[in-house]
């Protein structure tokens, strides 16, 4: 059996081997991929694996070999599903392999923005401190966060843990999920209207997937809605967000500031209005990378391969 993996470096820059698919076949890995070389890559292979390298209709008319395509991630939308199942070509994703890593790089992001970490670490560095007359001294002042109310926007596996984090803290926790009703609760999560929590909540975190229905969800006046003291957290997917408005409302400080893991268009381009903002940080699309999470991703793509071969497949995407 013929396997391709697309673009290896993305889930293995090194650090870990590819037992995981070897004892499944022939296994070809490319550190990456272009998608002109989609189809020269692929021809002969039975099944294909990729992070972030796409499958268009047109593609997969190329591929008649093609009956598995793995993707080594969560999020799907770069596979054209419906041309898949029309070629008999079965997807997987890997669902909830990251969700300990996403959460804690969104409180990362948040006790940056709420200590302002970065900035003072940079100031002590350049001789600050060491200047000051003062024992101690702070650029603005730091942010308690007991008391205060986190707004979750979906409450799948990671909206859940960040949530009960946001409990450890002693905060109020509000979620908008469109499968449950505002008005109901879980526990000390009440659900709310989207327009509810981006106005109530003093930390707002998306954690919720890309759909048609939802890219540039935020914006200018869902901005608006949000108290000017309030932090905004994206760790799901760039094209949920108006870039510009963010960067509108960050510069003018209608908002407090932004802890951002993901951009619409990755790598960005240097006019990326978000790369100069101010109050805003902005990490490359690495909260799910983990050592621990991408072991995990390895092994639950191995799984999913298997119970393929087996004639059960599961985690398929549809």
């Amino acid at each position: 059996m013929q396997l391709t993996f697309l673009d290896g470096n993305a889930v293995n820059p090194g650090d870990l081997d590819w037992k995981c698919l070897e004892r499944f076949g022939t296994l070809t890995v490319y550190p990456r991929s272009e998608q002109a070389d989609v189809v020269d890559r692929a021809r002969n292979a039975d099944a294909v694996f990729t992070n972030k390298v796409s499958f268009t209709a047109e593609i997969l008319d190329r591929l008649p070999k093609l009956r598995y395509i793995g993707v080594f991630a969560t999020g799907y939308n770069l596979i054209d599903v419906a041309a898949a199942r029309r070629r008999n070509i079965v997807v997987t994703n890997i669902p909830a392999y990251s969700t300990e890593s996403v959460a804690q790089a969104a409180w990362a992001h948040l006790l940056n923005l709420t200590f302002k970490l970065r900035e003072h670490g940079n100031s002590v560095q350049s001789g600050d401190w060491v200047r000051s007359p003062d024992f101690c001294y702070w650029n603005g002042s730091p942010v308690e966060l007991d008391g205060l109310t986190f707004g979750t926007v979906g409450y799948g596996a990671i909206g859940r843990r960040v949530a009960r984090l946001a409990e450890a803290f002693g905060m109020k926790i509000l979620a908008f999920t469109p499968s449950r009703k505002p008005g109901t609760t879980d526990g000390s999560v009440r659900f709310v209207s989207l327009e509810t929590l981006l106005s109530e909540s003093d930390v707002v975190s998306l954690h919720c997937p890309l759909k048609d229905d939802n890219a540039k969800m935020i914006d200018a006046p869902a901005l608006a809605r949000m108290k000017p003291t309030a932090f905004f957290l994206n760790l799901a997917r760039g094209a949920l967000v108006d870039e510009k408005a963010l960067a509108d409302a960050l510069n003018s400080g209608r908002i407090a500031g932004a802890g951002l893991d993901v951009l619409a268009e990755e790598p960005p381009g240097p006019d990326n209005p978000l790369l100069t903002t101010k109050n805003c940080t902005i990490t490359p699309h690495l909260a799910w990378g983990t050592l621990a999470a991408r072991k995990r991703l390895q092994v639950i793509a191995a799984q999913n391969f298997q119970a393929f071969l087996d004639g059960k497949p599961v985690n398929v995407v549809d």
